[in-house]
């Protein structure tokens, strides 16, 4: 990979995943040009590069696109440059994946999108409980929100007890004791990081500094070293769609193409070549959006397949899905690539 390529995040301010990617880019020093999209679908600029997929963020590396938090920060590890923030050893390596799938797999997210205050400006659009209900697989409204609201909220109590009682409970400065921010702190703090900054969403009499010390100084000390090093660093550039989809589309890609892996499960139940027609969705949420296009590679991490821009007969991107997460069918056909 190279750090001289061109980095584009799609994205939008409040999004709390999309902070996990800038976050990264940050406390990195990686520049890179924002794109920032509206909070509902739909997202042309987004589409304009033939991609259906809805979730946000997405990242370009050159002509390479990145689909999912978890990959995203992954790549953006691979990439030359200053020193990278993921674990240094086996121990940290295991309590760092932990954090994220207590955060992303445990469902940690759900509770705190069903903390939300109703009262915030965006839940007064009805078109926004429509977005939602079509993102998640169900009706959202703000009566379910409302209904579901004390549950939530005793569940991340108990979240909030794991890291000041458990994580922070011996008064480390970050996860992993480090004298910095590393990824284990991206892993673990978004969602906190995303509800204490929102007024209304805790009840003071549960979620305050004084009943978690340890949790909002952690969160404090976090908002401050990503501040900056923006300031250190420089912040992102912004740019309109348009000026994305011609950044993107005359670069050229960021990796080499891979391999099929033979072993794989999918690949033998569905007969799986380089160049085969392949259908490719989340299997969480966003999963009534799927892709669809030529199989350039596919192993235990990631699967790879390339999409033909919109305006363009020739002009391709490549989009990279983990396989965690995301199921990928045979959609018919073979074509070389």
């Amino acid at each position: 990979m190279s750090s001289a390529a061109k980095i584009v995040l799609y994205h939008y301010s409040y999004s709390p995943y999309a902070r996990r990617v800038a976050w990264y880019l940050a406390l990195r020093g990686i520049p890179y040009s924002e794109c920032i999209q509206p909070p509902m679908m739909p997202r042309p600029d987004v589409a304009k590069l033939g991609i259906n997929y809805r979730r946000i963020p997405l990242l370009s590396i050159g002509r390479d696109v990145y689909l999912d938090t978890r990959l995203i920060i992954e790549k953006l590890e691979q990439l030359p440059g200053r020193p990278k923030l993921g674990a240094a050893n086996n121990n940290e390596r295991v309590t760092e994946r932990l954090l994220q799938a207590f955060n992303i797999d445990g469902g940690i997210f759900n509770y705190c999108f069903q903390a939300l205050p109703t009262d915030l400006p965006l839940l007064q659009d009805p078109a926004y409980y429509k977005d939602r209900g079509d993102y998640i697989g169900f009706d959202v409204t703000k009566e379910s929100l409302i209904r579901n609201r004390a549950d939530a909220i005793a569940e991340l109590r108990g979240a909030f007890d794991f890291l000041e009682k458990t994580l922070l409970a011996d008064g480390r400065e970050w996860a992993l004791g480090t004298d910095g921010p590393r990824l284990a702190d991206i892993e673990a703090i978004w969602p906190f990081h995303w509800l204490t900054g929102l007024p209304g969403a805790l009840p003071q009499e549960t979620f305050s500094p004084v009943t978690y010390p340890k949790v909002y100084s952690w969160v404090a000390r976090f908002q401050k070293a990503v501040s900056d090093a923006k300031k250190t660093y420089g912040r992102a550039k912004g740019i309109s769609g348009e000026e994305a989809f011609r950044a993107i589309t005359s670069s050229p890609y960021n990796e080499q193409p891979g391999a099929i892996d033979e072993s794989d499960p999918v690949v033998a139940a569905e007969g799986l070549k380089r160049g085969t027609q392949v259908t490719i969705w989340p299997s969480d949420t966003g999963s009534s959006y799927k892709d669809t296009g030529k199989l350039v590679s596919i192993n235990q991490t990631e699967v790879v397949f390339e999409t033909l821009v919109p305006e363009s007969r020739s002009t391709a991107v490549r989009v990279h899905a983990p396989r965690h997460g995301f199921r990928v069918r045979n959609s018919g056909g073979q074509t070389r690539l």
